[in-house]
Parts: structure tokens; C-alpha cells; sequence
């Protein structure tokens, strides 16, 4: 299952405002304590965003900026992402009815406020990594976390966001409100019936902090594609190993009988060379 956590909250109002990730320096006002104090709520948040970076060496962070979301249509997303995790974990099972064991994906909603100054205080990155991570996101801040780099795993869990909110079409826009006046059943004196607009909701994934190196967007579909690290593993074996099993072989080849006349074809052709030297 998804882990939730209890302090972030599981909705994404569409009146909320929305501010842009910055690691600026904070201004100093006269006769406030610097650096400056938090309540316990933020505090708490400040100190999970701040072990999440630092899981970043084994824990990729995918970031989503995401657009007109309700609290119902966030739980569907991350039931989504939980059946996608499910599946991927039943299909690399082996043949036993034990499947795999794979750890589930974290989705949360940000507070970007707070989310840059974790950013700008998170030591081992430079102001050159926490700047490109703050120039990701223009919007609303969505933080998809995995348990370990999985390229298979990340590329089953993008394909799922990719079914679950398509990507919006070019040229399509949100349908504007009707006023009373281009409303032909209005009656001046009446007021209108008050109708709820019908948004669409939008999930764009923006980057990627894996191992502490800054991912765009399209870095991120890249990395996807990789195999899996065990499987780099065996490719890098088989080709420090094939040298070794082409000697082998030629040295099978030429045991016992074949031997003699291996050498005896290597004198011919060393005798004639060297006539064809002479000769010239």
C-alpha cells in the first residue's frame, strides 16, 4: 500500500495558492530571532523533507507539478500507483507462489515554502543542484518517492501516472464560465443557477533527484529505460569474461592432433613470408 502520511494533507484545494520552490537566502528584519523559529507542525516537516534528500543516494525523488487535483482524484492516483507497484512486484516473481518483495512508493504533497528551505540547508548539495531542483517546479509540488533505484520499477510506475492523468492535449483549453449575458435562458432579475465548473486534472513529471545528480524532464523517461543493476552487472561480467572464453576455445581447438598442425600451419606461413621478403 501507499504510505500517507498523517500531516500532509490528502487533498489539493483548487483555490490554493501555489508558490515557486525558492532557496534564497531568508531577509533579516530588525528584532526577529534569526535563524528563524518554527512551530511544531513545520518543524516536523522540515525535519521529513530534510531525511528524504538524504535518502536520496538510495531512494530516488521524482517531482510532479500537478494542476487541479481533488482529494478524491489524489487517492485514485495513488491507488493507481499502488496496483502499478503490485504488478510489477507479481511479475518479477519466480515461478513459486512467493512473490517478490518490493517496497512501495511514497506520494505526498509538498509545502514548497518549506520544501525550499530544506533545500537550501540539505549540505551536500551545492547552490548550483539546489537552484536546478527549485527552477523544476512552477506550481503545485507533488513528491513521488521510491524505496531504490528501479529503472524496471520507476519506467511500470510512469507508464501508470501516464494512464491515469494522460497528458494534456496542445491547444485544449479549461472551459471558461458562462456569463449571464451569453446565457440565452437568462432572466435579468433571477439569479443564475450556480454551475460547477468541470476541471481537468493535470500531472507533469519535471525532474528527478537519483544519487544526488539533478534529472530534467526528459532525463528522467531516459533513466527509465535502463535494466536493472544486476543485470549491468551480468553485461559487464560477460564482457570482461569473453575475451578469457575466446582463448579457451582456441586453445580446445588446437589440444592433442590439431595442436601439430596448428603449429605447422603458423611455420608455413611465417617461411612464407619471409621468402616473399627475399624475393622482393
Amino acid at each position: 500500500m501507499i504510505c500517507v502520511k498523517p500531516v500532509i494533507a490528502s487533498s489539493i484545494p483548487r483555490t490554493a495558492r501555489g508558490y515557486v520552490v525558492s532557496v534564497k537566502l531568508p531577509r533579516v528584519y530588525e528584532g526577529k530571532p534569526t535563524p528563524r523559529r518554527y512551530g511544531v507542525q513545520k518543524t516536523f516537516l522540515y525535519n521529513q523533507y530534510t531525511r528524504m534528500l538524504e535518502a536520496s543516494d538510495n531512494s530516488p525523488i521524482i517531482f510532479l507539478q500537478h494542476t487541479n487535483f481533488a482529494a478524491q482524484r489524489l487517492q485514485k492516483l495513488r491507488r493507481d500507483i499502488a496496483d502499478a507497484n503490485t504488478k510489477f512486484s507479481v511479475s518479477l516473481s519466480s515461478p513459486t507462489p512467493t512473490p517478490v518483495e518490493i517496497g512501495a512508493p511514497t506520494l505526498a504533497v509538498m509545502r514548497t515554502s518549506l520544501f525550499g528551505v530544506a533545500l537550501r540547508d540539505f549540505a551536500p548539495l551545492d547552490a548550483e543542484q539546489a537552484a536546478q531542483i527549485a527552477g523544476l517546479v512552477k506550481g503545485g509540488l507533488a513528491v513521488l518517492t521510491l524505496p531504490s533505484f528501479n529503472p524496471p520499477q520507476l519506467d511500470a510506475i510512469l507508464r501508470a501516472l501516464d494512464r491515469s492523468v494522460p497528458p494534456k492535449k496542445p491547444g485544449v483549453a479549461q472551459p471558461a464560465p458562462i456569463k449571464p449575458q451569453d446565457d440565452p435562458s437568462f432572466i435579468p432579475g433571477r439569479k443564475m443557477q450556480r454551475v460547477k465548473p468541470v476541471l481537468t486534472p493535470e500531472l507533469v513529471v519535471m525532474g528527478a533527484l537519483i544519487e544526488r545528480r539533478v534529472f530534467g524532464m526528459e532525463g528522467v523517461r531516459d533513466v527509465s529505460k535502463l535494466p536493472t543493476l544486476d543485470t549491468l552487472r551480468a553485461q559487464i561480467v560477460g564482457l570482461l569474461s569473453s575475451p578469457a572464453v575466446q582463448l579457451a576455445a582456441i586453445l580446445s581447438e588446437a589440444s592433442g592432433g590439431k595442436l601439430a598442425r596448428t603449429l605447422e600451419g603458423l611455420k608455413k606461413g611465417l617461411e612464407e613470408s619471409q621468402s616473399a621478403e627475399a624475393t622482393s
